[in-house]
């Protein structure tokens, strides 16, 4: 039996567990095991499983998978969630530094007990058809509307992710609606396949992008899910790139449990 921790980050929840010792479940937990705990119906039911293991010089190393089984790249929410766990596992007390899929991350305390995650620099925006491509840490497609709601997100986004041009990896689709000084963003994830309550990168994506299209001489924006509201910050250093990236929101622990292997 292991034991687990769920956590979830504006709706975007996780399965969470400690391979520091032995890193003994970096090697038993394949593909088609992550998918099952990740399932709804038949496991725990989660967007994502993440690992957290030690490093030789950071706090610890997040390893993420989404919920089919496959590891993939960095998760913004899930990156808060794994300093929340680290807090209370008792590896860190407040600011720390961490290594994900790409590259070093640093965390620190926010504002009502948020979590104020560093991400890496975005160095490009690309136009493309009806919307822009750019990379916060995972690949998003973005497309705006004045009204979201009114978009079948599953079946467009899963359209979108679907291209040949995305090919073979597929990429993630956002939604974004602005109003009132505030961003409303909806995000189709690749390897959930299906719309998620909350997407930490989609969400940077998503202000970066609004920030470039509009030639707004923007550094912050609030941003509205449908499982809450986070805030990203960051500084423009170039026509197209972005550093000082940063995303503020709650990281909440849910349960704990055991589960076999």
């Amino acid at each position: 039996m292991t034991e687990f921790f769920k956590y979830q980050g504006t709706g975007n929840d996780f399965i969470i567990m400690d391979d520091r010792e032995t890193a003994r479940l970096k090697t038993i937990l394949t593909k088609e095991i992550i998918a099952g705990l990740c399932d709804r119906h038949f496991g725990i039911g989660a967007d994502g499983l993440m690992l957290i293991q030690d490093h030789p010089e950071l706090d610890f190393r997040m390893v993420y998978y989404n919920s089919d089984g496959r590891e993939s790249t960095m998760c913004g929410n899930g990156g808060r969630c794994a300093v929340a766990f680290a807090q209370r596992a008792g590896i860190i007390t407040d600011h720390t530094s961490f290594e994900s899929i790409d590259g070093v991350h640093t965390a620190s305390p926010g504002r009502d007990g948020n979590i104020i995650l560093g991400m890496q620099p975005v160095l490009s925006v690309t136009p493309w058809t009806t919307g822009f491509i750019l990379n916060t840490g995972s690949p998003h497609f973005i497309i705006f509307s004045d009204s979201i709601d009114s978009i079948d997100v599953n079946e467009e986004g899963a359209r979108i992710r679907n291209n040949h041009h995305f090919e073979p990896a597929g990429i993630n689709v956002n939604f974004v609606q602005y109003a009132d000084d505030e961003l409303y963003v909806r995000t189709y994830e690749r390897g959930v396949e299906r719309e998620t309550l909350s997407c930490g990168t989609g969400i940077i994506a998503s202000a970066i992008c609004s920030a470039w299209k509009s030639d707004a001489d923007k550094n912050s924006y609030p941003v509205r899910t449908r499982g809450g509201n986070l805030r990203v910050h960051f500084k423009r250093t170039g026509d197209t790139s972005w550093d000082d990236i940063r995303l503020e929101g709650p990281a909440v622990f849910v349960y704990s449990g055991t589960v076999g292997l």
